[in-house]
């Protein structure tokens, strides 16, 4: 089982920044990732929609051989992980904002969290952040509509109107870390950066996220530690077009239809 796939679901392309950091922690590793287009985004939905959803598309990563499924996905993760570790044997990676880091590291006791609707609103965000963070003060921001430009691509002016109006509120607020509460903001960290300026810390849980799976595989007996000269990649996309995959991944692999 250790040559089998490590899986990969997100509503987009956010999660290949999570991709990425695995495949370069674990060059060995095939892989097969689902960019969940159709359903984009997820944080828009009723938990019951993005429990089908992750349900649907880890049975579909499952049916693929994949030996560890990576949710890279906070609105998925934080709704429906639970339920996924309970009905499929596999082991589940999961992706939460990374609270604990930005809140130890917090000289004014103020972090702010940008993520979507169905992260920030769901049962297990709250009880995370609420074991985490003692004295510091969450300043949640629902980013409405970034997911949407990020996808679209190429919407530079528009992403940063909405990033002043969620960004600048929590500045005047007094915050000094960040955490970035969804896969695709990384994507356009270094707009967030410009804005928020050198005095506020921007955090995201790649990092973090990749070295756990790392750690639950050699836990399973299931990294592959024979050297692959071409590790297979395969990608697969429910919407409409697959440009900003292919655009992200610089036209290196093919993209097959998702159903």
């Amino acid at each position: 089982m250790s040559s089998y796939p490590i899986g990969f679901f997100d509503s987009g392309i956010g999660g290949i920044t999570l991709w990425k950091k695995i495949t370069s922690l674990l060059p060995n590793e095939n892989t097969i990732y689902i960019s969940d287009k159709k359903n984009c985004p997820y944080g828009e939905k009723s938990k019951k929609e993005i429990d089908e959803i992750s349900i649907y598309n880890s049975r579909f990563l499952i049916d693929r051989n994949c030996k560890i499924i990576v949710v890279a996905c906070n609105t998925a993760t934080t709704n429906s992980i639970s339920k996924l570790r309970r009905k499929f044997k596999v082991p589940f990676i999961g992706i939460e904002p990374a609270i604990k880091p930005a809140a130890l590291n917090s000289k004014t006791k103020k972090v702010g969290v940008l993520a979507t609707k169905g992260t920030l609103t769901s049962n297990l965000f709250f009880k995370t952040s609420s074991d985490q963070i003692a004295d510091v003060e969450l300043i949640n921001t629902y980013g409405e509509g970034l997911i949407e430009l990020i996808e679209k691509g190429d919407c530079e002016n528009e992403l940063n109107v909405l990033l002043k109006k969620y960004l600048i509120p929590m500045i005047d607020y007094g915050i000094d870390q960040l955490v970035l509460g969804c896969t695709h903001y990384p994507l356009i960290k270094d707009s967030i950066k410009n804005i928020v300026g050198e005095g506020i810390n921007v955090v995201d849980c790649n990092d973090a996220v990749a070295m756990q799976t790392k750690r639950i595989l050699e836990l399973n007996n299931l990294i592959q530690n024979n050297k692959l000269d071409s590790p297979n990649h395969c990608f697969f996309n429910s919407g409409e077009d697959d440009f900003s995959i292919k655009e992200i991944l610089q036209n290196k692999y093919e993209i097959f239809k998702f159903e």
